[in-house]
């Protein structure tokens, strides 16, 4: 059969029929997933088109994969962070939803509120167990969709479910039915999907949830799970580790739409973020990610990363508030008491601020010249500068201008003698062993002692 693809604007066969191929024994991998080896990555130098969604969109797992490795937020907390992710994403709803648990009290209690606030985004969504009373649970608290695990590698299948293919399809689809029985938007999280068979299972999965949907008018969505973070976004690697060959692979032989397809990844690889961004690039509308990307191992993608993301592939924030990221830092480390690692991108305590003397000059001279981009405006978090052995006359000058908000004509030169002074002092400090940097604290005391007249500049 032939037909015209809108999307590509060719005739395109439709004749590939993939259909499950009930193995006996489990396909491993082994050839790429030798457990003693690190795993190896192939390429069949297969490329497929990229071509990205009308829209794509953030998804949250703050408050259910990410709580899966800290203790648990409280009710207080949840719902501040639930109101800041909503007013990061902006009135377009680039943050689109977030999801929960539903069984403990506490979770209760968050998830109520959170509906109370009445925002139209993030949507509150949940993740259950396929059981019909969870279902019902889902249903009876408000949610419209649940998310719903479907392990999909022949790991799980055999090894965990000790089923056959067969059997775990069948399993899986009479699942999805309960849910859709209640009203509930099923979305099939597809786990492991970077070690599964993606045309002898995969394809003819999504193919019956595509029957499905066609039978029943209820969407269904794909989550693409990266569960051991194995994906690759590189063009030509081989299935199933390709990311981009996973998205187009869902979107093309198993006909599900952007809308319906979203990608969950982890980070054991280092790969979380230029994998979320890859799904996005070949089709995928939403990414999944959580905030600081903390999750179980290595930790999922962090959505303050996709926000920054985001701006890049489209060259706007379509509304996001980009200076709630740091307010959100803020947050987790002064209410919360988690620390972030100090040069985190875009969080941490020093991921603008130099060290060097000869950068240091440069940012006195214009910051452009050594800050990625003005974050002052867009993350609240001005460029700063650490004083150490290594920072020089200028580095302490652009301390003591941005410390005391010192501007036009009130800015100090590198040259002043008040500078040298304070230089002085801190050379003594390093030909004495010193090997820290100089804090905030410490070299505002310092400077009362030596040059107090910079206090009334400040003023």
């Amino acid at each position: 059969m032939i037909v015209f693809n809108k999307k590509t604007n060719t005739l395109e066969q439709t004749k590939y029929k993939h259909s499950l191929q009930d193995v006996k024994e489990p396909n491993l991998y082994r050839d790429l997933f030798n457990y003693d080896e690190i795993p190896k990555c192939t390429f069949n130098h297969r490329k497929v088109p990229m071509r990205p969604a009308d829209e794509i969109w953030i998804t949250d797992t703050t408050f259910r994969d990410g709580q899966q490795a800290r203790a648990p937020y409280t009710v207080e907390q949840i719902l501040r962070l639930f109101d800041l992710l909503h007013k990061l994403g902006g009135p377009k709803g680039i943050i689109r939803q977030c999801e929960f648990f539903l069984y403990s009290d506490r979770d209760k209690e968050a998830v109520y509120k959170c509906l109370e606030r009445g925002y139209k985004y993030p949507e509150v969504t949940s993740w259950i167990r396929a059981t019909k009373e969870d279902f019902k649970l889902a249903k009876n608290m408000g949610m419209k969709e649940s998310g719903i695990l479907v392990s999909c590698s022949d790991y799980h299948i055999f090894k965990k479910l000790n089923m056959t293919r067969k059997q775990a399809l069948e399993h899986y689809l009479n699942i999805i039915k309960s849910a859709i029985e209640v009203g509930i938007r099923p979305r099939c999280h597809f786990e492991d999907i970077t070690r599964a068979d993606f045309y002898g299972f995969i394809v003819p999965f999504a193919l019956e949830l595509k029957k499905l949907m066609e039978e029943t008018k209820m969407p269904i969505k794909i989550r693409a799970c990266d569960t051991l973070g194995y994906g690759v976004p590189y063009p030509g690697a081989a299935l199933p580790r390709s990311v981009p060959g996973i998205i187009y692979g869902l979107n093309h032989y198993a006909g599900f739409p952007s809308e319906l397809i979203e990608w969950h990844g982890h980070n054991d690889f280092y790969k979380a973020v230029v994998n979320s961004a890859t799904a996005w690039l070949y089709g995928a509308s939403a990414v999944n990610c959580s905030l600081l990307g903390i999750g179980e191992r290595t930790g999922n993608t962090p959505l303050e990363a996709m926000v920054i993301e985001y701006a890049q592939l489209r060259g706007t924030t379509d509304g996001m508030d980009t200076t709630v990221i740091t307010e959100i830092a803020e947050y987790y480390e002064k209410e919360i008491g988690y620390r972030i690692p100090s040069r985190t991108p875009f969080v941490g305590k020093y991921f603008n601020v130099t060290r060097a003397g000869i950068h240091a000059d440069g940012l006195l001279k214009d910051e452009e010249i050594y800050n990625i981009f003005n974050t002052s405006k867009l993350l609240n978090r001005p460029v700063g500068v650490a004083v150490n052995q290594t920072c020089g006359l200028a580095g302490i000058a652009h301390w003591v201008n941005s410390h005391f908000g010192l501007e036009g004509e009130k800015r100090i030169d590198k040259k002043d003698e008040r500078i040298k002074k304070i230089k002085e002092w801190v050379d003594e400090q390093y030909k004495n062993g010193r090997v820290t940097s100089i804090g905030d604290e410490e070299l505002e005391e310092v400077i009362r002692k030596l040059t107090p007249d910079i206090f009334d500049l400040g003023i």
